[in-house]
């Protein structure tokens, strides 16, 4: 291990990273060493879909960078994301022993010989996808010491990421793209007249996909007369979006081949350029998603609104996603009876007593302009 920095030097190359966010990648090693763990990353973490995009790091295998990317972030302990500024581990999350069984475990943690992690939100302009940092211990468990460490660099942190925010559009505008291509709802950024600004990774699938939506001349169309009707009166003044947003109308979809889709228009006031630097104005955002059991629903409001515990929502998504009691146990390393009484207790705190009513339930609160 590299010899640790001290305090001064650390906050000041953290400054600059403010200025130069190429820097981060220097920053990221002298907290793993400051704070005395194997690994340090700063990754986004999305409270829909629950991916993470980590952007620098150290210490760790690009090969379980990209794993975290494509299918483990979904399964990290993180469920619910802590406030601001506090910094947790995993055992703050969730049973040590039980998350031992899962497949973030067995399958990230362990073969890069590590058991625990401290995790704190750094900044939160995007609230649904806070940008966070991570240092993983190794083979100890997170101790009061590195905890406390972790907290001196946790403002400062905080205060060089708004620096970005402010001075570096072009840094911000390539985050966000990150962003947006791993979200699992299609996003399409639309002019006026209807025409398509930008779309991320979702939404080029859907268009090639040539069902629910395709475009024609530059333009999107739906496969529902109606709804294009709907969408170009109105896209055609911002009031109008602002105010089917604030009431969070949708527009349903039914392809050809008979998959149910629901989208939201969401205002946008920025704007954008293209490849050729001609100015584009985006009048709105088109969010489509389809309705199905693998969809994502807002677990951080979920788990507000009825008062579960992190394993309570855990299983809570599980059962809406794979479906049974068995399937939730074997993904999440639990036995079969703890699922169940996890179950029993979101059953008796929602009110409901079907799993088939915790799917339906999930989908009331998968609105994507929800906060």
């Amino acid at each position: 291990m590299h010899r640790p920095p001290k305090l001064p030097e650390l906050v000041e190359s953290i400054y600059d990273a403010g200025l130069d966010p190429s820097q981060w990648n220097h920053v990221v090693a002298g907290v793993r060493d400051f704070v005395g763990g194997q690994a340090c990353g700063l990754f986004s973490k999305d409270s829909i879909s629950k991916f993470g995009v980590t952007h620098y790091y150290c210490g760790a295998d690009p090969h379980y960078i990209r794993l975290y990317s494509e299918t483990h972030s979904k399964f990290d302990p993180l469920t619910v994301l802590p406030p601001h500024g506090e910094i947790v581990s995993i055992p703050d999350l969730v049973n040590f022993d039980e998350y031992r069984k899962g497949r973030f475990y067995q399958e990230w943690m362990q073969p890069q010989g590590c058991s625990d992690a401290a995790n704190v939100v750094l900044e939160t302009s995007h609230a649904s996808c806070p940008v966070m940092m991570t240092v993983l211990s190794g083979r100890r468990m997170v101790d009061p010491a590195m905890k406390h460490r972790l907290s001196l660099i946790v403002p400062h942190a905080s205060r060089a990421l708004l620096i970005n925010r402010a001075t570096s559009q072009l840094t911000l505008a390539t985050a966000l793209a990150d962003v947006l291509d791993n979200l699992a709802s299609g996003i399409f950024l639309l002019d006026a007249s209807c025409r398509v600004v930008h779309a991320n990774s979702a939404a080029h699938a859907l268009f090639a996909a040539d069902d629910v939506v395709r475009s024609v001349a530059g333009q999107l169309v739906t496969s529902s007369a109606e709804a294009n009707q709907a969408l170009r009166e109105a896209l055609a003044t911002r009031s109008e979006i602002a105010l089917r947003a604030a009431r969070g109308h949708a527009i349903p979809l039914l392809s050809p081949s008979g998959e149910r889709y629901v989208a939201h228009i969401l205002p946008l006031s920025s704007v954008l350029r293209n490849g050729s630097e001609r100015v584009v104005d985006a009048a709105g955002a088109l969010l489509l998603r389809k309705v199905s059991l693998g969809g994502q629903s807002y677990g951080e409001l979920i788990a507000r609104t009825f008062d579960l515990t992190p394993a309570e929502l855990r299983v809570f998504l599980s059962i809406v996603e794979i479906g049974g009691v068995p399937e939730t146990a074997a993904a999440l390393g639990i036995a079969e009876t703890t699922a169940k009484t996890h179950l029993h207790r979101v059953f008796a705190k929602t009110g409901v007593s079907r799993q088939a009513d915790l799917v339906k339930l999930a989908a009331g609160f998968s609105n994507p302009l929800v906060n």
